[in-house]
């Protein structure tokens, strides 16, 4: 049954609403002109029946679609009055009724109609083209499909990555941020892994494959968008939930009618003043200006029914960087391990990295601008990708590397005992002097904003949900007072873990990267923060194009607000239309009256309903704090202060 019932939805859904409604407005014109053209009487009731049969099928076959799977909404007193009034030879009013519901559905599909899919986002970024290497170095441009596991490959400057692999040959750096959830260049070198989907840097490489492409880790974000897509539940509209009592009780109130009286008129003058179309127009409409009034304040609105959910979540789940950080890195610690003093090593280094283009050594030139450190020449600049940076700067020869790149002649025992993280070692003549350490800078509206949201919009639970390290996340989830802490996630991990914790309430969710796509759309609300990806773009049911979390509290204020006046629109309406629902049942009304007086019932709807769009008082409470005021108190503590943090709940 089911099948069936999704054929007759392919090729009957694709008919749009909004000629059905132009035809409809077209036939009426068309029939009250008839008489002019044709002196048979006849001759406007037939234009009239065709053009309702004609108009009636699309939309009488997606209601019955609806009602064979057990969804029994407002639409089902619009369908009873469509079939009563061609029954009862009263083409007008049949007329009028499909002009309402299609009208009404021609804005509902306005309001909800996406620019794209997701699946067509992942396949514009998915990896297409591999460069097969063959004997004698010969390159052949082949298909991802064919490449099987243990082949060599070389990947070119600023290109995907075709396969999850290893390095072979060639020393760069790849953007593996959208993937991992880590925020910063990740240096390779032979040995290192690969992810497919990664950005590769500078540097051609040359690498192995170790799977192939369906299995590789960007196709597996995909398989798990696919079936995201697949099984995402459908949510109930607001006109069906408020029609849940409305539509039995017009429809006894109708019977009733026709019993009491013994007049089948009356039953389809109630059931036309009855249809819910304040249900079926107000709340588009309000839906519609919404989205408008959002877009102003650069906030795209995917999936209109975020802005009827947002209200109800409880749990708000968020990814780490990108999201509650800038995802870019600043100086946080320098460890002295000889004798040099804390500002000549800050010198040094920086002076070795304003040659750099390496993301740690921006946070260096930061730390030295900020502190008025003035910087020296270098000479003999060195600096080969994997391994570190040397030159000689005032008589010394210095080097910035990593500890697993440190020379097998130098001392690591002072090391032995430090915790990792990201870090670079600074060597002055060949020996340890310092240990800089650096942490991913968070927003200054990030923990204000966590604090608001909990306390001003119903939020009882903060979850931070990341690919980062697990070290990282705590470390980070303490600056910020998050008690519940997941790190070390991948997408699969995320959505698992959302799937879960939206089992027991609703959530919001919050996020950047492509790894948050699957769990944003399993999510009740998922919102993309800026516009990194075009996967987590579309993923999402609203984008904030100006990576603000200020920008979130405005949309939860814009749902808020749509809710009350559609609400006010539809509730209003079907007051009204309860009270011409006693006049016809009393025969006061003829189906033809209750049918001009519900559009005028529709029509004082629709007004209210455009109150969204016109200007009102502040959207959102959340006032986003000065920088000056939170730069000393927001950066994450040093290694010092980490056992005064209050206690977290690490997972993973």
């Amino acid at each position: 049954m089911k099948p069936l019932l999704d054929k007759l939805r392919e090729q009957f859904g694709s008919l749009s609403h909004g000629l059905v409604a132009v035809f409809m407005l077209g036939s009426m014109f068309a029939a009250w002109s008839a008489p002019i053209a044709f002196p048979n009487a006849s001759s406007r009731s037939t234009i009239l029946l065709v053009s309702v049969i004609i108009a009636s099928l699309p939309l009488c076959i997606e209601l019955l679609i609806q009602l064979a799977r057990g969804n029994f909404g407002v639409d089902i007193l619009a369908f009873l009055s469509i079939v009563s009034g061609v029954l009862l030879h009263q083409y007008w009013v049949a007329a009028i009724v499909i002009l309402m519901l299609s009208g009404g559905k021609a804005l509902e599909e306005y309001a909800t109609r996406r620019a794209s899919s997701v699946l067509r986002a992942l396949a514009r970024r998915m990896p297409q083209i591999a460069h097969r290497l063959g004997a004698g170095s010969i390159i052949a441009d082949v298909s991802v499909e064919q490449i099987a596991v243990g082949e060599v490959l070389s990947v070119y400057p600023h290109e995907l990555c075709p396969v999850d692999g290893v390095v072979l040959g060639g020393l760069g750096r790849m953007d593996e941020s959208y993937l991992t959830g880590e925020p910063f260049l990740i240096e390779k070198a032979p040995g290192a892994f690969v992810l497919s989907g990664a950005v590769n840097g500078d540097s051609a490489l040359t690498i192995k494959a170790t799977q192939v492409a369906k299995d590789s880790r960007y196709a597996k974000i995909v398989e798990v968008l696919h079936a995201s897509e697949k099984n995402r539940p459908r949510i109930q509209r607001l006109g069906d939930r408020l029609g849940i009592w409305y539509t039995p009780l017009s429809l006894l109130v109708a019977t009733l009618a026709w019993i009491v009286s013994g007049d089948p008129e009356r039953f389809l003058a109630v059931l036309v003043i009855a249809t819910p179309c304040p249900l079926l127009l107000a709340i588009p409409v309000a839906i519609t200006g919404a989205i408008s009034v959002a877009a102003r304040r650069g906030i795209v609105v995917k999936d209109p029914s975020i802005l009827e959910k947002i209200k109800s979540c409880a749990t708000l789940i968020v990814d780490k960087t990108g999201t509650l950080t800038y995802g870019k890195p600043i100086l946080t610690e320098v460890l002295c391990l000889d004798d040099w003093p804390r500002r000549e090593l800050v010198q040094l280094a920086a002076s070795l990295e304003k040659y750099s283009k390496h993301p740690l050594g921006s946070a260096v030139l930061h730390a030295a601008e900020e502190e008025k450190i003035p910087l020296l020449n270098p000479q003999m600049i060195q600096e080969a990708p994997g391994r570190g940076m040397r030159g000689d700067i005032a008589g010394h020869l210095v080097m910035l590397t990593s500890r697993k790149k440190l020379p097998a002649a130098v001392q690591k025992k002072q090391l032995d005992d430090l915790p990792t993280g990201m870090e670079c070692v600074l060597l002055i003549d060949d020996k340890l002097a310092g240990l800089l350490r650096f942490r991913d800078q968070p927003r200054v509206e990030s923990k204000p904003f966590l604090k608001h949201v909990k306390s001003h919009h119903g939020f009882s639970k903060v979850v931070l949900l990341s690919g980062d390290r697990p070290a990282e996340v705590q470390y980070f989830a303490e600056g910020m007072d998050i008690s519940e802490v997941f790190g070390g996630k991948s997408p699969e991990e995320k959505l698992a873990l959302v799937k879960e914790l939206t089992k027991k309430e609703n959530t919001l969710y919050i996020g950047d990267g492509i790894n948050d796509a699957p769990a944003m759309m399993n999510a009740t609300v998922g919102i993309a923060l800026g516009v990194n990806s075009d996967v987590t773009s579309e993923a999402a049911g609203a984008v904030v194009l100006q990576s603000s979390l200020g920008s979130v509290d405005e949309l939860i204020h814009i749902g808020n607000r749509m809710r009350r006046i559609a609400l006010t629109s539809a509730i209003g309406g079907m007051v009204l239309s309860a009270v011409g629902m006693g006049a016809g049942f009393f025969g006061l009304l003829a189906p033809i009256e209750g049918a001009i007086l519900q559009e005028f019932i529709d029509l004082a709807a629709i007004l209210n309903s455009l109150r969204m769009i016109l200007p009102s008082g502040p959207l959102s409470d959340f006032a986003v704090p000065a920088v000056e005021k939170l730069a000393g108190r927001e950066l994450p503590r040093t290694a010092d202060d980490t056992h005064k943090a209050p206690p977290v709940i690490q997972h993973g």
